[in-house]
């Protein structure tokens, strides 16, 4: 260990120790020495998905979340919402501009927001122990019973290959401060979704709210499996090409005009594997191309993922950095599609059915046709949050689907 992590160690614990040294008794509860954390007279042992067997509260009161929204959707679901006591980040709401040369006049996008938030504003007022590498002083002076860190998250890198995540993780376990880990698909060799389920199942033991993570389970289970039905028979010389095409300024700034996912990325497993079309990029790895490289690979459909900001097909169509790229089909075809927004999207969320359906059904309309996107997004939230039908448009509209009602997709 570093000499500088030993200091900070020693630093946070003549804190607490402090803080200890200043209480006086009158509650029931008993407080730990070293973390100044409540401790529950009952524990029980949760087995992570590093394979340890981790003991908890019996009923974890006070949770500070390292995650980027799939954590807290679950929280919300299971009405646990209110235990959350800190976040890697206040949320933001998002603002996206984009100018069309073809209207002359510029769009704006406002009021992006990630789901959670949407159903639980109170995220907004919670305190901020920071990404990747936390300030271990504010997570100790919130008290919490547990840590929960999902591994692959933005605000927390892949456990098995980040150093700093292994430190993150040793130093608030050295705190007397449990530390549950979740992986997401994205940190497996094959990123399927046996991670994401096996991470709401743990949720569901750790808030004792099993029977509701199963149904989240059996929801998702369903809706992968109704694209995956209509698809999975279709001849391998009749599956079109898509690409995953962000359009990021970054990119533009290096010489590029967008980048692109590889066939070793969780969005082109699930769209090769599940809605069994084919990535019209297959190198690996995420690059930026020119537009040489952009019109070769001429894909018969393109997605537009959040990529530096979010991208309505318009942009593709109109703006001025893009006009280059008016000889594609997709784009002569008008075959481009947005993507949900979902801001500091590392992680698969609980959306991601709906990244699913837009992709099917772009690829193949005639299999989908009794499938109205801006209608069964609206069914997908309600049957997954139990929000009445106002609430699932606010969510429609947080995450900038609303082009499927303009254009009846």
């Amino acid at each position: 260990m570093r000499p500088t992590h030993t200091l900070l160690l020693v630093f946070v614990a003549l804190v607490l120790a402090a803080v200890c040294a200043g209480c006086t008794g009158g509650g029931t509860k008993q407080v730990d020495a070293v973390s100044d954390t409540p401790v529950q007279s009952e524990s029980k042992i949760v087995t992570d998905m590093r394979g340890l067997d981790v003991s908890i509260p019996k009923d974890p009161q006070r949770v500070v979340v390292m995650a980027d929204g799939m954590v807290e959707s679950v929280m919300i679901i299971f009405g646990v919402e209110d235990r959350i006591v800190g976040l890697p980040r206040t949320p933001k709401n998002y603002v996206y501009n984009y100018t069309s040369v073809v209207a002359n006049e510029s769009y704006s996008y406002k009021n992006g927001e990630y789901v959670p938030v949407v159903l639980y504003p109170g995220l907004r007022d919670l305190t901020v122990v920071g990404r990747e590498v936390p300030n271990y002083e504010t997570i100790a002076s919130l008290s919490p019973d547990l840590v929960l860190l999902r591994s692959g998250s933005c605000s927390f890198p892949d456990y098995q290959t980040d150093e700093n995540s292994k430190k993150t993780v040793e130093t608030i376990e050295s705190l007397g401060i449990p530390v549950v880990l979740l992986s997401a698909p994205e940190c497996s060799d094959r990123p399927d979704l046996e991670n994401l389920y096996r991470e709401i199942a743990i949720l569901g033991e750790i808030f004792d709210r099993e029977e509701e993570a199963g149904q989240i389970v059996d929801l998702l289970t369903e809706k992968v499996a109704l694209i995956d039905e209509r698809t999975r028979d279709v001849p391998d010389a009749d599956r079109p090409s898509v690409l995953f095409f962000g359009l990021s300024s970054s990119d533009r700034k290096k010489g590029g005009v967008g980048n692109v996912r590889g066939i070793d990325t969780p969005d082109s497993y699930f769209l090769e594997e599940i809605v069994h079309a084919k990535n019209a990029f297959r190198d690996p790895g995420r690059h930026t191309l020119s537009v040489e490289q952009v019109l070769t690979l001429d894909p018969d459909v393109i997605l537009l993922p959040t990529s530096s900001g979010y991208h309505p097909p318009r942009e593709l169509y109109e703006s001025e950095p893009f006009r280059c790229l008016q000889e594609l089909k997709a784009v002569k075809n008008r075959q481009v599609y947005a993507l949900p927004w979902t801001p500091s999207r590392c992680g698969t969320r609980l959306e991601f059915p709906i990244d699913l359906m837009i992709a099917a059904k772009g690829a193949y309309p005639e299999l989908f046709s009794d499938i109205r996107i801006c209608d069964w997004t609206l069914e997908y939230y309600s049957d997954l949050y139990g929000v009445d039908e106002e609430t699932a448009k606010k969510i429609r509209s947080a995450q900038w689907l609303d082009w499927t009602v303009e254009e009846n997709f």
